[in-house]
């Protein structure tokens, strides 16, 4: 869809409070069965900070499930290619098979928003393990999440 006016209806990716989302379950899960799963870097619509109702395609890392189920909506953070060293709300990646170009890529902690399978673009990539858990532990130390 790219750069548009709204997301689809009853799809959309949302900002979320990330100190009042509730449970959560932070565990590895990828599984390449077209559903957003935690360890999984997906494209989906991701709205702009302005909070206007628009957005673009963007490339999120899924994180968690909220709850305490197997299904419903995930929650992820945004990559991005700009640089953020020594920035302590990004964590950085390094490159990988999600982006074409091979860029390095960051992952903002400052932003957690709420992904539907609905809204999800495409399956990148799973992410390594260990790349995962570096993320993950950043967001249980910034949120308190467990």
């Amino acid at each position: 869809m790219g750069e548009g006016p709204t997301a689809p209806p009853g799809a959309a990716t949302s900002e979320v409070d990330p100190r009042s989302v509730g449970p959560v379950r932070m565990t590895y899960a990828p599984d390449p069965d077209g559903d957003p799963d935690p360890g999984e870097i997906v494209w989906t619509w991701v709205p702009y900070e302005e909070a206007d109702g628009r957005g673009k395609d963007r490339p999120v890392l899924i994180v968690a499930r909220e709850g305490r189920g197997t299904t419903g909506p995930v929650l992820a953070v945004q990559l991005t290619s700009r640089q953020h060293n020594g920035d302590h709300e990004w964590v950085p990646l390094g490159s990988g098979p999600w982006d074409s170009e091979g860029r390095e890529s960051w992952v903002g902690l400052d932003r957690v928003l709420r992904v539907h399978a609905d809204g999800m673009r495409r399956e990148a990539c799973a992410l390594d393990r260990a790349r995962f858990n570096t993320v993950v532990h950043r967001l249980q130390q910034v949120y308190g999440w467990r």
